[in-house]
């Protein structure tokens, strides 16, 4: 569950879903890559300060419901995800560099939007389940904790 970050001089709840395609749009995820890619994603959560509410996959796209601080802008935010998921899934699972060319993990385009506390969490959860033919909800954090 989404909370109110306090810092020195304010509170807020900054949440984003994010959209990230494969490259080639080809599907690559499988339960290998799939276990791979939330296990990098939590190493981000304790290193950094987004958190990731929801992970979910469609074969060839993944959907990220994630937490942040206003100093990360989501630039920041997918640029940080997108290099540091890269550099691992390549690094853990070399035959996946082999489907993909040699080339990128993910496609240079993505999709964001903010999320609103109050009402469209859930929608948004909702809309990631329902987005694909083969959605598989790889991480769920709902739990209150602190960064």
């Amino acid at each position: 569950m989404s909370e109110y970050i306090h810092k020195s001089h304010n509170v807020t709840v900054l949440m984003y879903h994010l959209v990230f395609p494969a490259k080639y749009r080809r599907a690559v995820f499988d339960e290998r890559i799939d276990t791979v890619l939330k296990e990098v994603c939590i190493g981000i959560s304790d290193r950094y300060q987004i958190k990731f509410l929801e992970i979910g996959t469609d074969k060839d796209h993944v959907h990220f419901l994630v937490q942040s601080v206003p100093t990360y802008s989501v630039t920041k935010i997918v640029r940080m995800v997108k290099s540091l998921t890269a550099r691992e899934m390549f690094r853990r699972c070399p035959e996946v560099k082999k489907q993909l060319w040699g080339g990128e993990f993910w496609t240079d385009g993505y999709f964001a939007s903010t999320v609103g506390k109050h009402g469209d969490e859930t929608m948004i959860g909702q809309y990631v389940q329902n987005q694909g033919k083969q959605y598989q909800k790889l991480h769920s954090d709902y739990q209150l904790a602190l960064f």
